[in-house]
């Protein structure tokens, strides 16, 4: 194996998911996919081929509120390497809160594109509710919602008691470029400080075998808030598979190359310097609460 590459001390990788072997993390039944396996120990690896010293686990959809696989994998990576966002609702209860919070948990997850909810209404209400419960500990509300429901809760985000992270672009489409619908408000919002948006998973909106189309969007991005920008892999980038039923069949990972990924966010940052560490190290710093040292 080639030697990693070099990095600023303290770089993060801010999405990543695990998922462990189903006999003892089962799955919900109301999953819109059933993905492989994907341990802590092989995550530490990948991070460490590309010599990233911190990592962020996402709940993935498929475990909805069963939030035990995330935390096993918070306690395999250890409390200066990683940290959580967890999925709630209702019937959380403010104990199981406290306890995710000491676990390494510092936001919670709204998946409203997997489960196909696009109306703003519903977000607003779920959105809402979920920034009230979080705020008291100091957490954020991550969300992976289409640009038009970002529009239409532009000004509901701008008052939220807690800071909003949009993942994966806010699903800007690259052949779309920065004057599609709903891209302005993201931008808006990025300029006022009331959201992060993490450039992840670029293949997803992507039409290009090498994300070219999206440099546009992620250079907008970066100009409208340097100090608003996340990066995230993606790994071990699992979904759900057209061809395969949500149940019975393993989906399997997107092939995306990581490394390549790492080396675009780059090109888009000017070539690294300043401005990749404020994506890499500063920024995730400070939302995710990781503490000065590094592993």
């Amino acid at each position: 194996m080639s030697s990693p590459p070099s990095r600023p001390p303290g770089a993060c990788d801010c999405h990543t998911h695990v998922f462990g072997p189903p006999g003892r993390f089962p799955f919900s039944p109301d999953r819109s996919y059933t993905p492989g396996v994907a341990t802590p120990d092989e995550l530490l690896a990948m991070q460490q081929s590309l010599a990233l010293d911190r990592v962020v686990l996402v709940q993935p959809s498929p475990y909805g509120t069963d939030n035990a696989c995330l935390l096993d994998g918070l306690r395999q990576l250890g409390p200066v390497r990683a940290r959580g966002v967890a999925v709630i609702n209702g019937a959380t209860a403010d104990s199981t809160l406290r306890e995710l919070h000491e676990a390494g948990v510092r936001g919670v997850r709204l998946n409203l594109h997997t489960a196909g909810r696009s109306d703003p209404s519903f977000a607003r209400a779920q959105l809402r509710e979920a920034a009230e419960r979080v705020a008291p500990l100091g957490w954020h509300v991550q969300t992976y919602t289409e640009l038009s429901v970002i529009e239409a809760l532009h000004d509901e985000i701008l008052a939220l008691p807690t800071g909003l992270v949009v993942d994966h672009f806010g699903r800007a489409q690259g052949r779309l470029g920065p004057s599609q619908p709903g891209f302005g408000a993201l931008l808006s919002l990025l300029r006022a400080g009331a959201a992060h948006v993490k450039l992840s998973a670029a293949h997803r909106m992507s039409e290009e075998a090498d994300c070219a189309d999206m440099a546009p969007l992620a250079q907008a991005l970066i100009k409208a808030n340097p100090d608003r920008i996340l990066w995230g892999s993606d790994w071990p980038h699992s979904g759900p598979s057209e061809h395969l039923p949500a149940k019975g069949a393993i989906h399997p990972f997107h092939p995306a190359d990581d490394r390549h990924a790492l080396a675009r966010l780059a090109e888009w940052a000017g070539g690294g310097g300043d401005m990749l560490r404020r994506i890499l190290v500063t920024n995730p710093a400070r939302v995710y609460d990781f503490p000065p040292e590094v592993p």
